[in-house]
């Protein structure tokens, strides 16, 4: 691991355990036969549409599998993994794994980043790497901060006797935060699941004292808008947030109301992973991300049997409440600066004057290009929107 960026604050109530990716050989063996031993569906006429309406076709099904078997490289990958510096610290019980990126300027703003399914801390290492060509230890304005959220990858799962939702999930990120010595106050920026949580950090955490989201789901347009008065770009991703939530939202159903089955079937076998997890990073992104990014996130989430383990969330989240375009306007309104970085292909792309129903919204930027896992796809553009952010709300 890396010395630099991995001193803590000097204000740290905690010391964390340092961390390092190492997946034992066996691990990848056993792996490796079983995408040998997997089946593969028989054609279908809905299997064999190349435009890919039925879900993800055989024959991308089949070249991802010849792939993972002979040219992926876990070990180059787990290298990349620990080339940043890692933690783990105890909170409530929870081992919570985190990557960072520790400046060692006293003005320094903590910065919190926060990735959903079926992403991992892995999305914002393109944004760290940039942090760390740009500046030094010594002249990082930020402490970046990637917590693997409760039951993803590295971290421990939640509590097997009680139910566990966004708001523990917040608790968590916040208490972290604190411990590592930013009570007096930090940013966070989330995507998916991340801006659910990015959010219930920002309406119920006084430490939480700005929000930066690049995702705001809204079921319905909030009351005395209509779709009439949007531009047509806006309109084009209203549009593209409708497809979403009647053609291509079953995932999503299945994973709030049947997650033990579902979980039980994905960690039986990894082609059902990949074809599961693997369809969202082909589906959700504006341009193909290379068959290597696919089977690096799928891996990651094989080894470290983070599926079962990680759709929790969406108990609370799928469906949405009939009346959840009212309660962002209210009970879930951010009083607090709040920005929004808005990609064109997201899967539930909001117009500007939507999410400005949901909170302060002093930042807003309008990109032409980019989809879900804007952390990934665009780290460049997210690092801008970022770092734009802060400079504006951050009091120093």
């Amino acid at each position: 691991m890396s010395i630099t960026f991995s001193k803590l604050p000097s204000a740290a109530r905690i010391s964390p355990v340092p961390f390092s990716v190492s997946i034992p050989a066996g691990q990848l063996a056993d792996l490796k036969s079983l995408v040998q031993l997997s089946r593969i569906a028989p054609p279908t006429y809905e299997n064999s549409q190349p435009d890919g309406r039925f879900g993800i076709t055989s024959e991308w099904l089949s070249a991802m599998r010849e792939k993972w078997l002979t040219e992926f490289d876990w070990p180059a990958f787990e290298a990349r993994m620990n080339g940043f510096p890692q933690f783990t610290a105890n909170i409530e019980g929870i081992d919570v794994h985190f990557a960072a990126l520790f400046s060692e300027r006293e003005d320094a703003v903590p910065v919190a980043l926060l990735h959903g399914w079926p992403g991992s801390f892995v999305e914002f290492l393109p944004m760290l790497q940039l942090f760390r060509e740009e500046f030094s230890p010594e002249t990082l304005p930020y402490h970046l901060i990637v917590p693997s959220l409760p039951g993803y990858t590295f971290s421990s799962g939640p509590p097997l006797d009680r139910n566990f939702g966004l708001a523990d999930i917040a608790r968590v990120v916040d208490q972290l935060m604190k411990d590592l010595g930013f009570g007096s106050g930090y940013v966070v920026q989330g995507g998916d699941i991340g801006a659910f949580v990015g959010r219930v950090l920002g309406v119920g955490f006084e430490a939480c004292k700005a929000v930066h989201l690049n995702m705001c789901p809204m079921p319905s347009a909030p009351e005395g808008m209509s779709i009439e008065s949007l531009t047509a770009a806006e309109k084009r991703g209203v549009a593209r947030m409708e497809k979403f939530v009647t053609r291509d939202i079953a995932y999503a159903m299945e994973h709030g109301t049947r997650p033990s089955t579902i979980g039980h079937v994905l960690a039986s076998n990894p082609i059902a992973l990949l074809a599961w997890v693997g369809e969202k990073y082909r589906d959700w992104v504006d341009k193909p991300l290379p068959s290597a990014t696919i089977l690096e996130m799928v891996t990651l989430y094989w080894l470290t049997e983070s599926f079962p383990r990680a759709i929790y969330p969406y108990r609370e989240t799928t469906p949405l409440p009939a009346n959840a375009t009212a309660v962002l306007g209210k009970e879930l309104y951010i009083h607090k600066p709040f920005g929004y970085s808005y990609f064109p292909m997201e899967i539930v792309p909001v117009p500007r004057s939507w999410v400005a129903t949901t909170g302060d919204l002093v930042f807003f930027r309008d990109h032409e290009e980019g989809g879900h896992f804007a952390a990934l796809e665009h780290p460049r553009e997210l690092k801008a929107d970022l770092v734009a952010f802060v400079e504006q709300v951050w009091q120093k």
